[in-house]
């Protein structure tokens, strides 16, 4: 028998289910089935599809759930064995859930990065079954005898477990004796079987038989800002750029850029996000408005990447050198940011590939090259990628391409469209990128169909582009928020911009400040990772005609922002995005994905949930709990009584406690059914800590 004895902080995990490590023997059938004795089955974390490893990041809580049942009315117990990637071996006991449907969970806060190993253990719970038994038996008269010498038996069998410490086995033994002591009476045998210390005894370390061992399984821990992080997004060369006395504009430079780093840093974020730096071509360039005629100083698409000045592993050279940018990244972490690259696999017609290897991209009968498309669209500017002619070719390049930034201090990556490429593709590049750096992150823009994104989770994306741009109204949120945090939580990590270079919704062009302060508030209450795209601080919300795109569309020309006045005017959001990065660091709740719970308000436009972390599994070692309640419609004043389950945070239905807005600093006294009033103009949102029970 072994028990570890580790101190807390060496642990690589927080649990509050933690057991004694003891070896488990497997009990053996006398015939060969595929059905276990004690049978364990749908185990969590999982992915639904294909032989992928599960997901989680440092620190976050990860529920371990089975499936397990047995014949008849006997008891039983389940368990989940973690095994870090240093060795630390622990065991968990899982509860049962009152759904009737034979479901077992626990939840367990990993803290070491690397490949978990876990597996699930079910038993026959000896004494959870006598207990049962004798406490409605001996109250009703009925075997008192028999349930007290059975009840003996057992303890005399614990007791004589080494493993257990002195005292227990003492207070077992006498426990036993009493059982049998013909002076103690029926009702005083009941307080021995129904004694919370004797039953703690045997939850700690049961009696078992029968046991199942279940199989092996991985599940992959990740750096923490693969699961936690506020992005910002901004083209470098718009910042600093300058209008000469002809018309024509200066770009800005990395040098430049740098100099908005710490405004970035000021608001809370953990990511500066750079569309791609490379050369543009000239040939076919887009003009202003994605117009397909530029005009002489249009800057073109950044994504037409490659020209005479090199392609996917060179640098535009109005934004600086090497040398430069290597300075930009250094500034960003000295402001504790982290830089994010575009990675686009596309070509311009002047990409260096398109004359060094035509077998990477698609001739036409015609002789031509094929334009990338979504008809009716056509991108004149870009060529993409064929990877069926040549895949060692196009692999080996773009794996040299992604180790080149990384030598140059990027560690993440959001790739554009990673849907129009092979699955196999992005397993195998990503699988080889994180074994040379685990840290190593990539996002995924694939706003595509359900089976695909997720897919690209699957086969290895750390983070995700979700339908939460267009996820807006109460009852789509709850079905949208639900399901990120719980039906794929296991493989896919939702990154909730509000925003892109390329994305202006409805929502935003028309809900003016209002919306803005929503989505904003929502995306950074709701899930761990969240993003803004440059001018959402500013309300920039006209959309070219007919489209959801911002007009005058930083893809195709300089943008002029005027960041200070605007704060020097009160016309910035920054100020809020700061306080709700501020709110984020300061609550662990926030920086979790799977612990959101949706509640009810009787408006069919007031969005409540939770996120409640328990002490045992916080890293401050206390609970903490954070109700949103937000009014998702920008143009209106709602009035309303909203309902709270409050036992999610373990405090009964009833019970008084204190809430402090961590917007405006407002306290009440709430309960469970309490009335709100969100002046949409005013106050879209309440961001409720609570304080304390009464």
């Amino acid at each position: 028998m072994v028990t570890k004895t580790r101190s807390v902080r060496s642990r690589p995990w927080r649990s509050a289910s933690a057991l004694p490590v003891r070896k488990a023997q497997a009990w053996q059938a006398e015939t060969d089935t595929r059905a276990r004795r004690i049978p364990l089955a749908q185990p969590s974390p999982a992915v639904p599809w294909g032989d992928y490893r599960p997901k989680a990041f440092v620190g976050e809580v990860v529920p371990f759930g089975v499936t397990s049942f047995r014949e008849g009315h006997d008891r039983i117990g389940v368990q989940v064995r973690l095994f870090s990637p240093s060795g630390d071996e622990s065991l968990h006991r899982l509860e049962p859930l009152e759904d009737g449907l034979d479901r077992w969970r626990t939840e367990v806060a990993l803290l070491e990065q690397g490949i978990w190993r876990f597996r699930f253990e079910s038993f026959g719970d000896d004494f959870a079954t006598w207990e049962h038994a004798a406490s409605l038996k001996i109250a009703a008269g009925v075997d008192a005898p028999l349930m007290r010498e059975m009840g003996a038996r057992l303890f005399e069998r614990a007791g004589a477990e080494r493993g257990r410490p002195a005292a227990e086995r003492e207070a077992l033994v006498d426990a036993a004796a009493s059982l049998r002591d013909a002076q103690v009476d029926d009702a005083a045998a009941l307080s021995i079987v129904e004694d919370p210390a004797i039953a703690r005894y045997f939850h700690q370390r049961p009696l078992m038989s029968l046991v199942t061992i279940g199989d092996d399984r991985e599940l992959l821990v990740e750096r923490e800002r693969a699961g936690v992080g506020a992005w910002y997004e901004f083209f470098p060369r718009s910042e600093g750029a300058r209008r000469l006395l002809d018309g024509t504009v200066k770009s800005g430079t990395f040098r430049t850029a740098a100099k908005r780093l710490p405004a970035v840093a000021e608001m809370g974020f953990d990511v500066a996000y750079l569309p791609p730096i490379h050369p543009i071509g000239q040939t076919n360039r887009k003009g202003r408005n994605n117009t397909l005629d530029a005009l002489p100083g249009d800057p073109g698409s950044p994504y037409a990447i490659g020209a005479a000045e090199g392609g996917h592993d060179a640098i535009h050279p109005e934004l600086g050198s090497a040398a430069d940018f290597r300075a930009f990244v250094r500034a960003a972490e000295r402001l504790g940011l982290e830089v994010a690259l575009d990675l686009a696999l596309q070509a311009s017609p002047d990409h260096p590939w398109v004359t060094e290897h035509p077998e990477w991209f698609t001739t036409l009968p015609d002789g031509s090259i094929a334009y990338a498309e979504n008809p009716p669209k056509k991108y004149q500017d870009i060529y993409p990628i064929n990877f069926d002619i040549d895949p060692a070719g196009i692999y080996a390049e773009v794996l040299r391409v992604v180790r080149h930034w990384i030598s140059q201090g990027v560690k993440i990556f959001r790739v554009d469209n990673p849907h129009t490429k092979p699955l196999q593709f992005w397993e195998w590049l990503i699988a080889t990128v994180n074994a040379e750096h685990p840290d190593a992150i990539f996002l995924s823009e694939a706003f595509t169909r359900p089976a695909v994104m997720q897919s690209l989770a699957a086969v290895g994306f750390q983070q995700s582009y979700s339908y939460f741009t267009w996820r807006n109204t109460k009852r789509e949120l709850e079905e949208f928020l639900s399901s990120v945090a719980h039906d794929t939580a296991d493989f896919m990590r939702p990154n909730l911009f509000v925003n892109t270079h390329d994305i202006l919704t409805e929502f935003l062009q028309f809900g003016g400040r209002p919306a803005y302060v929503i989505r904003a508030a929502i995306a950074a209450t709701a899930a761990p990772t969240y993003g803004v795209y440059a001018g959402y601080e500013l309300f920039e919300n006209v959309a070219r005609p007919g489209s959801e795109e911002n007009i005058d569309n930083e893809k195709y020309e300089y943008k002029f922002r005027d960041w200070a006045g605007a704060i020097e005017r009160g016309d910035s959001l920054a100020p809020f995005l700061a306080r709700l990065n501020e709110i984020r660091r300061a609550h662990p709740a926030l920086r979790q994905l799977r612990n959101l719970s949706v509640h009810w308000s009787d408006d069919d436009a007031i969005l409540v949930y939770t996120k409640h972390l328990d002490a045992a599994l916080s890293p401050d070692g206390r609970s903490d709990t954070i109700i949103v309640v937000v009014n998702t419609d920008p143009h209106s004043v709602r009035q309303t009584m909203v309902h709270l389950d409050t036992r999610v945070w373990g405090v009964e239905p009833g019970t008084p406690y204190e809430v402090e807005d961590l917007v405006t600093g407002a306290r009440w006294t709430w309960s469970d059914h309490n009335y709100v009033m969100l002046d949409a103009f005013t106050e879209p949102v309440h961001i409720l800590h609570v304080k304390e029970s009464r």
